[in-house]
């Protein structure tokens, strides 16, 4: 989980720096909303991504603020990224994979 953290955030720091950007799709081409939630997601899926490589107790809720905020962004408020449903399957996916793995382990360290 802390390698697709690590993904997602890279991507979103590339959106922000305009790296593979038209002439005019830039990181300013887009709106107030979008701007702000993509420096959101840029910040917070790197900080999860390292919480979760150093197995911190912060790392794993951070990183569920950051699955269920995008989940919340793309379904209450489509207008920022055009509420993919795909987004939010794979996000409830990845959430389902790590509370499965969670459990798993927790069962085994008793």
């Amino acid at each position: 989980m802390a390698g697709v953290s690590l993904i997602k955030g890279l991507h979103h720091w590339a959106q922000v720096l305009g790296i593979g950007a038209g002439a005019d799709g830039g990181f300013q081409a887009h709106t107030i909303a979008w701007q702000t939630s993509t420096v959101f997601f840029a910040v917070l899926d790197l900080v999860a991504a390292v919480g979760l490589w150093l197995a911190a107790a912060w790392g794993a809720v951070v990183w569920l603020t950051s699955v269920v905020s995008m989940a919340a962004v793309e379904v209450f408020f489509p207008q920022v990224y055009g509420g993919s449903i795909f987004i939010v399957f794979v996000e409830m996916t990845l959430l389902g994979i790590y509370l499965y793995l969670a459990i798993v382990s927790a069962r085994e360290h008793q």
